[in-house]
């Protein structure tokens, strides 16, 4: 068997390259792109039917065996890296127990597993890559979502921008202008700190980030454009802060005094912000579907309904005919993080949950003093954290920015360190 090596190592001169870590590499590539689900739209379109949602769930099964796969490669380097993580496992086991309460425990059963093998991605991903490889990886992945969405909303518009809701507003492989806003904001954020993370090759990565950005605008998504922002302004803190103690100090100071500043405008002055975002101040329905999960939280507060339950049982047990009626109309999620936990696994979860991204986003930010990785990490928390305001992108099955939050979590309690396979 080969032996590996790190990208840019060099044998007698010459850079060697590694072709059974380029199949690992690839491997991960070809996982993150199945779990953007950017493939899905373009197939199933708008109308779905139990059948061919029965042969997508059947399309995530190559990108399971291959996490099985890495785990198998090098198991020891997963194991002692999850455990550095136990709100994560804490998490993943009150997801797991979950079924016992389940109002429907077959769907249940089904996403566990699915969450199950999207978390073991991340942390296999994480305990086998250094931080430049890892950004990396995940920015191949999106370089490859960037150029085809770019394509898809010039070459088959009917597909790639929408015309009946938001006329004119591209949305590239996903269902709408929003999805295509989100993805690109993350992707801007793992892109550009591919780019600081691998300097030799920032001449690929830049232009990507810069596609990804033109996305977001082509999207017209002001959230996301707004993010992007954060991201920027994230990527920067992490620049100066590394240049030195003097400069980092005086930029932490102003870092906090902006924080506080928008703070302030958020509480005190909403309804200017709101118009600068051009949203009502029911963030389009969303406080709507937050009061309704609330109310129906309050019956079951400690276990939750069930994870993966909640919005596909319409059964009478299940919450979700009662939220529709109270909401007026049918989410598909509650468009809330946090709220989405305790709906569905109760304050043991919700718990979880908030003691996993607190002890992640702290360790992001000790990073930024102690470790380069902080480029890839603090940019995308931030803009992952701000989303999970308004959005449901924690715990997901099936879905890589899960696979990334994860990885992150898990990496940045696994200091880099080369791993023969």
């Amino acid at each position: 068997m080969t032996q590996a090596t790190w990208p840019g190592a060099e044998v007698s001169g010459r850079p060697q390259v590694d072709l059974w870590r380029l199949a690992i590499f690839a491997a991960c590539v070809f996982i993150m792109l199945i779990f953007s689900e950017g493939w899905v739209f373009p197939l199933r379109g708008d109308a779905g039917s139990k059948t061919f949602d029965s042969l997508i769930r059947l399309a995530y099964l190559p990108a399971y065996g291959a996490a099985l796969v890495l785990l198998a490669l090098t198991p020891l380097s997963a194991v002692s890296a999850v455990i550095r993580t136990p709100f994560l496992i804490m998490l993943m086991v009150v997801v797991g127990l979950s079924v016992l309460w389940s109002t429907a425990p077959d769907l249940t059963v089904r996403r566990v597993v699915a969450v199950y093998a999207t978390t073991l991605a991340g942390v296999v991903m994480a305990s086998r890559f250094r931080w430049s490889e890892l950004a990396e990886v995940f920015a191949t992945a999106f370089a490859i979502l960037t150029v085809v969405a770019f394509l898809m909303a010039l070459a088959v518009p009917s597909i790639g921008v929408m015309h009946e809701l938001f006329p004119g507003a591209w949305r590239g492989l996903w269902a709408d202008k929003n999805a295509l806003g989100g993805i690109m904001t993350l992707g801007f954020a793992v892109l550009a700190a591919a780019a600081m993370l691998n300097p030799d090759r920032a001449r690929i990565w830049w232009p990507f980030a810069a596609l990804a950005v033109l996305l977001v605008v082509m999207s017209t998504s002001k959230t996301s454009l707004v993010s992007v922002m954060m991201a920027v302004a994230g990527l920067m803190f992490v620049a100066l802060v590394r240049r030195g103690p003097a400069i980092g100090v005086a930029t932490s100071w102003l870092a906090v005094l902006a924080l506080v500043m928008v703070m302030s405008v958020a509480i005190f002055a909403s309804d200017v912000l709101f118009k600068a975002l051009g949203k009502d101040a029911t963030l389009t329905g969303r406080t709507e579907v937050w009061a309704a999960a609330i109310h129906q939280i309050e019956k079951r507060p400690w276990t939750g309904y069930g994870y993966g339950a909640v919005w596909d049982d319409t059964s009478r047990w299940g919450p979700l005919p009662k939220i529709v009626k109270e909401a007026g109309w049918k989410p598909h999620h509650s468009h809330n993080s946090w709220i989405e936990q305790w709906l569905s696994i109760g304050v043991f979860g919700l718990a979880a949950w908030a003691l996993c991204f607190l002890q992640t986003f702290v360790l992001a930010v000790v990073a930024v003093f102690r470790d380069k990785g902080a480029y890839l990490a603090l940019p995308f928390l931030i803009v992952y954290g701000v989303t999970s305001l308004t959005e449901s992108v924690a715990v997901l099955y099936n879905d890589f920015r899960w696979v990334i939050f994860v990885a992150l979590a898990v990496k940045l309690c696994w200091p880099d360190r080369e791993v023969r396979t």
